[in-house]
């Protein structure tokens, strides 16, 4: 807890100074490029992987990436869509699953989250996914493998589950959205998009050194 002290310490001591005329604006409102659907691990920080600025994403958060079907569940996932949909005009959402997801093993492993009886409900929204990787790929022996071609198709059955959400219907027949299907892989920090034309998850922008990386790398604060 201390460390988080300290870095709410050096934010209002080194960070917050330099950025004042952009958090003097967002006290008008927010106009977000997205809403960014993704996981709850501690290992993805949606605003550091896309280099976005305080009011830039509207971001929904929770345990596998999931968004419950419109019919089944009306919470604060389907708030958070509606909302950012109708009200801030989100022209694009993203749901973005991860590499050695948690909730993708959970739902491959029953067993192992048995005395997690709240995980074990929520993941009943990816029970599609489940099947699918059942049915579809019994061919996949390896674990590590098994569990990335789960976390790749459940980010596109939750991109179907999306559009059973009134809003998102509506903004798609009117053109008005466009939904995108990441993966982002963190050990190696690249991202890959899902190609409705080849069906496969490509990388979303081609990778490059590390040394060459760093010359784009926004500041990051320090404690």
């Amino acid at each position: 807890m201390q460390k988080l002290v300290q870095g709410i310490h050096h934010f209002q001591r080194n960070v917050f100074g330099r950025h004042r005329r952009l958090y003097e604006r967002l006290v008008d409102g927010q106009s977000p490029l997205a809403l960014f659907i993704t996981c709850s691990d501690s290992r993805l920080d949606p605003q550091l992987l896309t280099q976005a600025e305080p009011g830039e994403l509207f971001v929904l958060r929770n345990a596998g990436n999931i968004v419950p079907p419109y019919a089944v569940a009306r919470g604060g996932e389907a708030a958070t869509i509606e909302y950012a949909i109708r009200v801030l005009q989100v022209k694009d959402i993203v749901v973005c699953g991860h590499s050695h997801c948690g909730a993708m093993a959970g739902l491959l492993d029953p067993d192992g989250i048995e005395k997690l009886p709240s995980v074990r409900e929520w993941l009943r929204h990816a029970e599609v996914t489940r099947r699918i990787i059942s049915q579809s790929y019994g061919h996949i022996r390896d674990a590590a493998a098994r569990l990335t071609a789960t976390v790749e198709e459940n980010v596109l059955v939750q991109l179907e589950n999306l559009r059973t959400h009134p809003s998102v219907a509506s903004s798609l027949s009117r053109e008005d959205l466009n939904l995108h299907g990441w993966v982002y892989k963190f050990e190696t920090g690249v991202v890959f998009d899902y190609d409705p034309d080849s069906e496969q998850f490509v990388p979303l922008v081609p990778p490059i050194e590390p040394a060459a990386a760093s010359e784009f790398r926004r500041e990051l604060p320090t404690t």
